[in-house]
């Protein structure tokens, strides 16, 4: 498996992602153009397109809601656990200064960085993007959903 780092730490899912999210956007195009130029038949167009930009979003939404939800809680859970073996203490008066983000971002830290990391996101109000690329050593998270 490819070393994982900032730059490559997305994970794609075909299905949704090159084969589904494609045709329903092809399709949503097509009806969308069909309700501008087919004037016979306008109304049905629109009620496709309408219908067809629904199904995307639902489609999006419940594809990661459910997952995503479970994941951050399992990612606070195991960084929390790490922040208290590496320094000793809990981090939960820590994740009040934090934003999800920001705690989520930390968790590609390695142990020797975390605990340094998370004080200079605190005090320096570091953005999620800017944790990431102030990690050294990427530690990764191949198991993310």
């Amino acid at each position: 498996m490819k070393s994982q780092n900032y730059k490559n730490h997305i994970r794609w899912y075909p299905p949704h992602h090159f084969v589904f999210y494609p045709v329903m956007m092809a399709l949503f195009v097509v009806a969308v153009y069909q309700a501008i130029y087919n004037e016979p038949d306008r109304l049905l167009w629109i009620f496709l397109s309408a219908l067809t930009a629904v199904i995307i979003w639902v489609a999006f939404m419940l594809r990661q809601h459910y997952a995503l939800t479970l994941q951050n809680r399992i990612v606070i859970g195991e960084l929390r656990y790490r922040y208290f073996v590496v320094t000793g203490q809990r981090l939960e008066p820590l994740e009040e200064k934090l934003s999800e983000g920001q705690l989520f971002a930390l968790r590609f830290a390695p142990d020797e960085e975390l605990a340094e990391l998370a004080q200079k996101a605190i005090s320096e109000n570091l953005s999620a993007n800017a944790i990431k690329k102030s990690i050294k050593n990427w530690k990764a998270d191949n198991r993310r959903v």
